[in-house]
């Protein structure tokens, strides 16, 4: 079964009304920028716990862009449970912002990790290449390497520089995690 989805609009208005939105992006995702009063319950985290309903029977759920929830559709919608009508916020809070609601923004919190491995992947490619044209042909494996790492990643799920950039000083803990509130 599919969810069906719905516009900010309508997803803000039935937030008023009592529904509950839940937010299926990762917790520091959440912690840098998230939909007042939205409920963090991420995709890593579905099988540990029960959906934070409260009781509501209308829930709502949103990511970044709209393509987690589409793909995990199914899923969502088996941990709504019977008797609860659920909804994929079209767009996520992409659209929602596009859309003129209102998003809390915490820029001290850490870029998410895909995000940084994408920015420490192409600065090393990009620099490593650099450097092999301008300083010597060795700089190369630079790149290479890089490349190599990324098709490892693609191909098994493992991605070592995740793995480091994971362990750095600005990722040990969020500051001030956000608090699910009840509506």
């Amino acid at each position: 079964m599919s969810l069906p989805t719905i516009s900010p609009a309508e997803a803000k208005r039935l937030i008023d009304e009592g529904a509950v939105l839940v937010d299926v992006r990762d917790r520091a995702e959440h912690a840098r920028e998230r939909i007042p009063h939205a409920r963090n319950f991420s995709l890593n985290e579905f099988d540990k716990g029960e959906l934070p309903r409260d009781g509501a029977n209308v829930v709502l759920f949103h990511c970044k862009s709209g393509m987690r929830t589409l793909s995990n559709a199914q899923a969502l919608s088996d941990k709504a449970g019977e008797g609860c009508d659920a909804f994929i916020v079209e767009g996520g809070i992409d659209a929602w912002r596009k859309a003129g609601l209102p998003v809390v923004e915490d820029k001290s919190q850490p870029l998410d990790l895909m995000r940084q491995v994408q920015i420490g992947a192409g600065s090393l490619g990009f620099f490593g290449t650099l450097a092999g044209i301008f300083i010597a042909p060795g700089f190369l494996i630079i790149p290479a390497f890089v490349g190599a790492g990324l098709m490892v990643a693609g191909m098994t799920g493992f991605c070592g520089l995740a793995r480091v950039l994971i362990h750095m000083p600005w990722n040990k803990a969020l500051k001030n995690p956000p608090v699910a509130r009840t509506a």
